[in-house]
C-alpha cells in the first residue's frame, strides 16, 4: 500500500495546490521526516526542517543520479541528454566549472542594460489603460527572452520553447510531455550541428566550440546542458516576477511601503523568495547508502524529497514565518538550494527580479488585481517542485510612464 499523500495528510478543508503551506506546518510540528506517496514518483521521504533540509543538500549519501533509487529501471527514452541536475561529483563538478564564468556577477551585471530594454519594450506594447495577464504578457517573455539570446536561439524560434517547457514542467499528459520532449530535443541537436558549422558569440556555441576539447561537453551533455540552462533558466524566474507581484498586490501595505522607498527591493525579492518562492523542492535525492535525518532511518535506494519551500517558513529559523514582510532579514532562507547544487543562475534571477519588478511598479502606478472571484481562484500550474500561476490578470487606468528606467532603481 502506498503512503499518503501530501493532500491526503493535509488539514481538513485546505487545497495544497493553491496553498500548500498549511499542510507542511503541520507536517513539521508533528516530525521534520515523513513517508508520502507523490503521484507519477511513488513513495518518498519528505524532509521539512530548515536545519535538515539545508544538511541533506550537502550529504554526500544522498546523490542526484537516479541510478541509485531502488526503483529506477530506464529513463523511458524520454529524457533530454545529461544535465547537472542528474549527477555528482566529480561529473558534476566538471559539467558547472564549464557554464560558470557564464554566471558571474560580473557577467551577469553586463546583461543589466538588455534586461531593463526588454522590460521597457513589453510595457511599451500596452495600451494606456486596460487589463492583460501579466504572466504571458510580461514576466514570461523577459526571462525567456535573455536565456534565448544568451544560447543564441534565434527569435522567431523563442515561442516554441515556452509550449515545450511548460509541457515538461506540467504534463498535460504523458504523451504529450513525451512528443514535446522529443521536440525539443530535435531542436537542440539541430541547432547545435548549426553552431558547429557557423558558431556565434552565444553561449551555446562557445560550449560547442568546446566539446572539441578532452574535458568538453559530450553530445548527450551538449543536450543536457541545453535543455536545463533553457527550462531553468526561465521558469523559475518566470514564477518570481508573477508571484512577487502577486504577493504585493495582496499585501497592499508592503507595497505602499517599497513604492515609499524603493531601497527596499532588494530586500523585498528575497522576501518573496522565502516566502513563497518559485521552487518547492529540490531535485530527487537517492540514498547511496543507508542514513538517518533527524533521527528517521532512510534505507539505502530510497528516494528523499527536500522541501525548500517548508524549510523557508521553519518557524525555528523565520519568526512569524507566514507574514509577508520585506522588511524582514531573509538570509538564510533555501529558495536557490545549497551546496554543489546551488542555483547557477541565482544572481542572473535577481537581476531580472529586481529590474521587472521595479519597471513595473514605477511605469504602472495604480497596479491591480483584476479578479472577481479573489486571488486564490488563479489557476496555477502543477509540479511536485515548482509552483507558480499559470495567469495573473492584472488592470490600470492611468497613462503609462515613461520608459526611462534609472539604473538605481533596478
Amino acid at each position: 500500500m502506498p503512503a499518503p499523500t501530501l493532500e491526503e495528510l493535509a488539514p481538513a478543508g485546505s487545497d495544497v495546490t493553491a496553498d500548500p503551506y498549511p499542510a507542511l506546518a503541520a507536517l513539521r510540528e508533528r516530525g521534520r521526516v515523513h513517508r508520502i506517496h507523490v503521484p507519477g514518483t511513488g513513495d518518498v521521504w519528505l524532509v521539512l526542517g530548515r536545519d535538515e533540509v539545508r544538511a541533506a543538500l550537502t550529504d554526500h549519501r544522498l546523490r542526484n543520479d537516479i541510478r541509485h533509487s531502488a526503483t529506477w529501471d530506464s529513463d523511458g527514452g524520454h529524457a533530454i541528454g545529461l544535465n547537472m541536475l542528474q549527477t555528482d561529483a566529480p561529473h558534476h563538478t566538471r559539467l558547472r566549472a564549464l557554464v560558470a564564468r557564464e554566471f558571474t556577477a560580473g557577467r551577469v551585471d553586463a546583461l543589466r542594460p538588455r534586461v531593463q530594454q526588454i522590460a521597457d519594450e513589453l510595457l511599451d506594447a500596452l495600451p494606456p489603460a486596460g487589463t492583460f495577464d501579466l504572466v504571458a504578457g510580461y514576466a514570461l517573455p523577459l526571462p525567456l527572452t535573455v536565456i534565448c539570446e544568451l544560447l543564441g536561439v534565434p527569435s522567431a524560434d523563442q515561442h516554441l520553447f515556452h509550449a515545450w517547457s511548460a509541457e515538461l514542467v506540467a504534463p498535460s499528459s504523458p504523451a504529450a510531455a513525451a512528443t514535446a520532449g522529443a521536440e525539443m530535443t530535435a531542436y537542440f541537436a539541430s541547432l547545435i550541428s548549426a553552431k558547429a558549422g557557423d558558431p556565434g558569440t552565444d553561449l551555446m556555441s562557445a560550449l560547442v566550440l568546446a566539446s572539441a576539447d578532452e574535458e568538453g561537453l559530450s553530445p548527450e551533455e551538449l543536450l543536457g546542458m541545453a535543455f536545463l540552462l533553457l527550462v531553468a533558466g526561465h521558469e523559475t524566474t518566470v514564477n518570481l516576477i508573477s508571484g512577487g507581484v502577486l504577493n504585493l498586490l495582496r499585501h497592499p501595505d508592503q507595497l505602499a511601503a517599497l513604492r515609499a522607498d524603493p531601497s527596499l527591493l532588494g530586500g523585498a525579492i528575497e522576501e518573496m523568495l522565502r516566502h513563497d518562492g518559485p521552487v518547492t523542492s529540490a531535485a530527487f535525492r537517492h540514498a547511496a547508502e543507508p542514513l538517518e535525518i533527524a533521527g528517521v532511518r532512510i534505507p539505502a535506494g530510497d528516494s528523499v524529497m527536500l522541501s525548500l519551500a517548508s524549510a523557508s517558513r521553519d518557524p525555528e529559523h523565520f519568526p512569524d514565518p507566514d507574514r509577508f514582510d520585506i522588511r524582514r532579514p531573509a538570509r538564510g532562507h533555501l529558495a536557490f538550494g545549497h551546496g554543489i547544487h546551488h542555483c547557477l543562475g541565482a544572481p542572473l534571477a535577481r537581476l531580472e527580479g529586481r529590474i521587472a519588478l521595479a519597471t513595473l511598479l514605477r511605469r504602472l502606478p495604480d497596479l491591480a488585481l483584476a479578479l472577481d472571484a479573489g486571488p486564490d481562484a488563479l489557476p496555477r500550474r502543477a509540479n511536485a517542485m515548482l509552483r507558480g500561476v499559470a495567469a495573473l490578470p492584472v488592470s490600470w487606468s492611468r497613462t503609462l510612464a515613461a520608459s526611462h528606467s534609472p539604473r538605481a532603481e533596478a
